[in-house]
C-alpha cells in the first residue's frame, strides 16, 4: 500500500472515535473521480452514502474515497478481502486475477441492449456469479453489478471502422484480459495491452491508435482530445461489482443489513440511469459529435465481426476459466440468450 494510503487510512482511524454519531465506519474506494453527473461510479457511491448515512441515522458512516486514493483498482479488491477497507466497485479486469470465472462475461457482441444486461445480471445468472465469488474469494459480501458505462465502443485515429476490413493494422488498446486481446485480434487488429493511467498519453504519443471503453468514459477520460473517430460497436459490457468486506457486513444488525441491501439497489439503478443520461447529453454522444465522427455499425456488418470473433473468444475463455469454470459459462449464455429474446429493441 503506498504511503497516502497508509495516511489516510490512519486519519480515519484516529478520527472515529471522536464521530460519536458513526459507530461504524464503511471506507470505499473506486476508480473515478467523484462526480455524481460524470462517471457511473460516482453515481452510485454518491447515492449509496447517502441512503447508508441518513437511513441509519448515522450509525453507520461512508467514507469515500475515489480516483484511487488508496491503491489500484486490482489492490481495492484484495484490500477489501482484508478488512483494510470495507467496499470497493471492482472491474472485470481487477476482478480477473482472484475470480477468473469472471471472463465467461467476456464474450463478444453477446448482448442486444441495455436492458438485456440488466435482466442477466440481475436473474438467475448474476445470483449464481455472486454466491461462487463470495466461495471462491472468501470474506467478501457481494452485493450487485453496477453499470461502468454501458456498451463499449472502439475509438481509434486511423480510420472509420465501419466493415471488419477497417479493424486490419488498427493498434488498439486492451486491459490485460486475454479474452479482450483474443478479440481484437481475431477482428484483425493488434491488441495493445495497457495500463488504464498510461492511455492517454499512449493515445496522445501514437504508441496506440485507439482504445475501447463505453461512452462515458471516452467523454471523461478527454479521450476525444487525442481520438478522431468513435464507432458504436457495442461489443462488450463489463460491470462493476459491488463488493463489501463479509466480516463488516456481517457485524451489522438486521436494520443496517436491509439499508445497506437498499442503498446497494439504488446505487445500481442510479449508475445505469446516469450512463444513459451521459449518452444522450453533452457529456456524451451529443458532446463528441462536436470533436469526433461517429458511427453506428449496421447489423449486418456487426452479425460479421459476432461471427468472427466469437468462436476464437469463446475458445480462450474456456482455456481461461477451465472444466469447473464451464458451468458458469453455460449459464451465461443461456441466460443471454433467453434476455435477446424479449426484443427489447423493437
Amino acid at each position: 500500500m503506498n504511503k497516502l494510503a497508509v495516511g489516510l487510512l490512519a486519519t480515519s482511524v484516529l478520527t472515529a472515535p471522536l464521530m460519536a454519531h458513526a459507530e461504524k465506519v464503511l471506507r470505499f474506494g473506486h476508480d473515478n473521480k467523484q462526480d455524481m453527473f460524470e462517471n457511473p461510479a460516482a453515481a452510485f457511491t454518491g447515492v449509496f452514502k447517502n441512503i447508508v448515512e441518513s437511513a441509519s441515522n448515522g450509525s453507520i458512516k461512508v467514507e469515500i474515497y475515489p480516483s484511487n486514493q488508496l491503491g489500484s483498482a486490482k489492490e481495492h479488491v484484495q484490500m477489501v478481502r482484508d478488512g483494510v477497507m470495507q467496499g470497493t466497485l471492482a472491474s472485470v479486469g481487477a476482478m480477473a486475477s482472484y475470480y477468473p470465472r469472471i471472463g465467461v462475461m467476456n464474450v463478444p457482441f453477446a448482448f442486444d441492449s441495455n436492458a438485456a444486461t440488466y435482466e442477466v445480471l440481475d436473474g438467475p445468472f448474476g445470483k449464481a456469479m455472486a454466491d461462487d465469488m463470495e466461495k471462491q474469494l472468501g470474506n467478501i459480501k457481494v452485493l450487485g453489478f453496477p453499470d461502468t458505462g454501458g456498451f463499449f465502443s472502439i475509438t481509434n485515429s486511423k480510420r472509420p471502422i465501419t466493415t471488419l476490413d477497417d479493424f486490419k493494422g488498427v493498434r488498439i488498446r486492451t486491459m490485460t484480459l486475454p479474452a479482450h486481446e483474443k478479440l481484437i485480434q481475431s477482428l484483425g487488429g493488434e491488441a495493445y495491452p495497457l495500463a488504464w493511467g498510461e492511455v492517454y498519453s499512449a493515445l496522445q504519443t501514437g504508441v496506440i491508435d485507439g482504445q475501447m471503453n463505453p461512452v462515458p468514459t471516452v467523454t471523461f477520460a478527454h479521450f476525444d482530445e487525442v481520438q478522431k473517430y468513435l464507432t458504436l460497436t457495442n461489443h462488450l459490457f463489463s460491470p462493476y461489482t459491488l463488493l463489501l468486506n463479509k466480516d463488516f457486513y456481517d457485524s451489522l444488525t438486521d436494520d443496517e443489513k436491509r439499508i445497506i441491501s437498499y442503498a446497494a439497489e439504488s446505487g445500481i439503478v442510479a449508475s445505469r440511469g446516469v450512463s444513459r443520461v451521459i449518452e444522450a447529453s453533452d457529456r456524451g454522444l451529443a458532446g463528441l459529435q462536436k470533436s469526433m465522427k461517429i458511427n453506428a455499425l449496421s447489423p449486418e456488418v456487426r452479425a460479421r465481426l459476432r461471427e468472427t470473433s466469437q468462436p476464437a473468444v469463446l475458445e480462450q475463455i474456456r482455456q481461461d476459466i477451465g472444466a469447473d469454470g464451464e458451468p458458469m459459462l453455460d449459464l451465461f449464455l443461456d441466460e443471454v440468450k433467453k434476455a435477446n429474446a424479449h426484443n427489447y429493441m423493437q
